[in-house]
Parts: structure tokens; sequence; C-alpha cells
């Protein structure tokens, strides 16, 4: 038997690159003063229908309960949070800084750097429309890959504004929900061919080149200047691209999405500000950001750069026994030990001597802690370090200090 397509097992070397990248992810938010949320990974179907339509079903994993409710497992996490925070909004001082770490689940076609399963970095913020929100956000997704050892010199923010978009697509006669369309086209011009790209907005406008121009424009437009400001010296991670206009419907104003630099990948983080979102789905009218950083991409890009932290669940040490009448005496001090906080194996079963070793060798342990009848009878063990091969004769009570420093 083999996992589906797309899914993923976690053996404990990949468990704990997953670990090492949460815990990033985690501790960069607490020093941003983020909050931790989740919310259940089964939806009713209509929570995801009701922001992205009809035609969002075929990328879900969805299904009739046996409530006979029409439900899914959830593709993103921003409906949840609007749910969430409709329901019980009153209840939190504004701005809500929430961030989560949700497994999502697509039914798409597998390509490297997506699967049809994988755990993302949500980050939103709730309740304010200045445009420092929206730096306070892209601080955030920089240092956080900071935090992982990428530099400026991996990545990229690419920043643009929709606001800016709509009044150019209004000027060029496109007005309305045909904006969507033009707004798809131009988010996948980079995957494109060119002419593709200018047979979809042929559809809708005479005015292509006025289009193309304005997509190639360099240079902030109204509020981006301000944002970058708010950046300080994490603007020169920056640069304005107003090809990224993010496909989704429900932005309004800044988005945002970060690349590798050399441009192999695909899009390492993604957002903007979503002012309508919450109205649609919670019921309250309050205004919205938040962006998405998701684990496999983020893989992919430490492992082209060679970040790829050494798993260390080595042992503080292994206890030898040389004798099995010694045995409970050996359990109590492996529980004691383990009561400190410090981590211990021994063998389970009765070994040779020269096997515990090998164990422990194998186990990864820093030193072992031998516990012989003739050094026992003066409650002393012999404790080696198994780097060095140093071996000190220590007292049991005093054991404890020599891994607690």
């Amino acid at each position: 038997m083999q996992s589906l397509p797309g899914f993923r097992d976690f053996y404990p070397e990949t468990l704990a690159l997953r670990r090492h990248i949460f815990g990033c992810w985690r501790e960069t938010a607490r020093r941003y003063g983020f909050r931790e949320y989740d919310g259940p990974p089964l939806e009713p179907l209509e929570l995801f229908t009701l922001k992205s339509g009809e035609e969002i079903v075929g990328q879900l994993f969805n299904f009739v309960d046996k409530g006979d409710r029409a439900v899914s497992l959830r593709p993103e996490m921003t409906p949840t949070l609007a749910r969430m925070v409709g329901a019980h909004h009153r209840d939190y001082k504004k701005p809500i800084k929430w961030f989560a770490i949700p497994q999502l689940f697509r039914y798409e076609k597998q390509q490297r750097g997506r699967l049809r399963e994988h755990f993302q970095f949500n980050a939103d913020i709730i309740g304010e429309s200045d445009v420092a929100a929206d730096a306070e956000l892209i601080a955030l997704a920089i240092d956080t890959l900071r935090s992982l050892g990428l530099t400026q010199n991996d990545f990229v923010v690419r920043v643009s504004d929709r606001r800016a978009w709509q009044r150019c697509l209004e000027s060029c006669g496109i007005t309305g929900e045909r904006q969507y369309a033009a707004f798809q086209a131009i988010d996948k011009m980079e995957r494109e061919p060119s002419e593709k790209t200018r047979e979809k907005l042929a559809a809708l406008t005479s005015n292509v080149d006025d289009i193309l121009a304005f997509a190639a424009a360099k240079g902030p437009k109204d509020e981006l200047k301000t944002m970058l400001g708010h950046l300080g010296d994490l603007a020169a991670f920056c640069e304005v691209d107003f090809k990224i206009v993010r496909g989704l419907a429900y932005y309004t104003g800044i988005v945002w999405e970060i690349h590798d630099r050399k441009g192999e990948l695909r899009a390492i983080a993604g957002g903007g500000r979503y002012d309508n979102l919450l109205k649609l789905v919670g019921g309250v009218d309050l205004p919205a950001l938040g962006f998405g950083m998701g684990d496999v991409v983020l893989t992919e890009l430490l492992k082209d750069r060679n970040l790829l932290p050494q798993p260390d669940w080595g042992l503080d040490c292994y206890v030898i026994i040389t004798d099995e009448i010694l045995r409970s005496d050996a359990l109590k001090l492996v529980h004691d030990l383990r009561d400190a906080g410090v981590s211990v194996d021994y063998a389970l079963t009765p070994a040779k001597v020269g096997k515990q070793f090998q164990a422990a060798a194998g186990l990864g342990a820093r030193s072992a802690v031998v516990v012989g009848a003739d050094e026992w009878k003066t409650g002393s063990v012999k404790l080696k370090d198994l780097s060095t091969g140093m071996e000190t004769t220590v007292k049991a009570v005093d054991l404890k200090a020599h891994f607690i420093k």
C-alpha cells in the first residue's frame, strides 16, 4: 500500500524539517504580536463557493456526509477565519492579529511545489484600514524567511495595487464583473504565451497596449509609496511589479507575492487586502488583509539553497546496564533523569555491553552512563563522552547536574 497521489508520509527526518519550519513560523509571528488560532479541517461546502464561486468545486475534496450535508476539506483558511471573526469579533480588541498553520487540501494537478495537501502559514490583520497594516504583514513575511536563513539574494517581494489596476481598467472601458476576467488574464501573463494574453484582453477591450504598458510600469503609485516607507530597511526586499494582481476576485487593495530570485519556483507566499470578504462571509463589515506561505515551495527553496537543517534528535545519554541484577536500580536512574528533562534511552531487554554501546552510537547519544556493580556499591556510575571517549566517575545523585546546565 502507498499513500494517495499528492499526499505525503512524514518519516522522522522529514517531520524534523516540518517542525523546524513550523518553529520559525511560530517564533516570528510571536515576535510580531500575532496570536495562534485554528479551525476545523472540514467545513460546509457553501463557505468556499460563497467566496470563490461554484467553479472552485472541481478543485476540492468535497462530499455529502452522513447528515446529508455538502461539506469539503478546507482548501484555504481565510473563509474559516472570516466565519470565526464574524461570530465573535466583539470579544476582541481591534486590530486582531492572528496566525494559523493549517493543513489544506486541493484536488488539482500535481507539479513541483504543488501537492494535493500542504501546510500553510497564514497571518491576518482584521480591523485596520491604514497602510501600516499592509507593511506589517509584508515585514512579517520577510522576517519569517530571514529566520530560515534566506537573504535578499534568495527572494524578492513583488508588490502591486489592485486599486491602481481598477482605475487603469476603467479607463480602458473594462468595468464591473468584466474586470475579474482581465485580472485572470494579467495574473497568468507570465505563465502563458503573450499572444494568448493579448487574445484574452482583446475580448474585453481594444486598448490592449495600454494595459500591457501599465503592467510593465515601474515605480510606486499612490499608497504603495507610503507602505514602502513603513518598511524601512526591509523595503530593499521589495520591488513594485504591476504584473502581480493575485487572481482571486476578493482582493481590494495592495497585493503582493514573494518569488525566488532565480525564478525557478512557484510563488513562495502571497497575500493582500480583502476589505469586503468578512462582510460577505462573516456578516461583519471590517477591513482585513492577510497572506499565506506554503511549506512545499518553501522546502524546495531551502533545499536549493542548501539550508535544510540537520536533524538533531540525539540523546543526552544512553544508560548501559552491565549486570541484570542492577536493572531495577538503572531504571530508577533513567526515570530520575527523564523527570529532570534529560533525554535518555536504554536496552529494553538484556544485551551485551558492546551491543548497548553500539545502540547508543546508533541513536546519536552524546554520553553513556555505565551502571556497573563496583561503582554502584559506592553510589557512583561511569560517565563516558561518546565523542571524545573521555570517562569519569560520578556520584549518581550528582549526575543530573552534568546534563542540566
